[in-house]
């Protein structure tokens, strides 16, 4: 709630503003003697009360809710990521996917490495592996292959 008071002409006006829902509803109070005033959360118009109240509805914006942070994707340390060489990864992307984070294979592999959708999600991946960046698809990859060596890529990891 935020409460101002204001003053002019031989008159002081407090400011009452509640937030309802999305909306504000602000009402004056003229000290001159006028009773207080508060519009309703459904009325949505100005309305004068007299030359000395004036009550009005605003709308207010609702704060968007906060997306969790992706946890940070680890960058590429002494030309490894988690202990798995980039020109590994490199080979093997390039031979998967011409190295094209984007491709879609129509078997259901997808991204850089053609992960299927299972095999993104045991490695920490969520959504469709070619819609993650291209760091995410490298850092996974290298989680991958930490894990299970060559074999999740048959004919390119060798």
């Amino acid at each position: 709630m935020f409460v101002a008071s204001l003053g002019g002409m031989n008159m002081k006006t407090k400011i009452k503003i509640t937030a309802l829902s999305g909306t504000a509803a602000i009402a004056t109070v003229a000290t001159a003697g006028a009773a207080a005033q508060e519009l309703a959360a459904s009325d949505h118009a100005t309305l004068s009360t007299g030359p000395k109240t004036r009550i009005a509805l605003v709308d207010v914006p609702k704060p968007e809710p906060k997306k969790p942070e992706a946890p940070a994707i680890p960058q590429p340390e002494n030309g490894t990521i988690e202990g798995v060489s980039v020109a590994t990864l490199e080979s093997i992307a390039a031979c998967e996917s011409g190295g094209d984070p984007t491709a879609v294979n129509a078997a259901g592999y997808y991204g850089k490495y053609q992960f299927d959708e299972s095999t993104w999600a045991s490695v920490g991946g969520s959504g469709n592996p070619a819609e993650a960046s291209e760091a995410e698809q490298d850092y996974r990859a290298a989680l991958l292959y930490a894990q299970a060596g060559a074999s999740p890529w048959p004919v390119c990891g060798s």
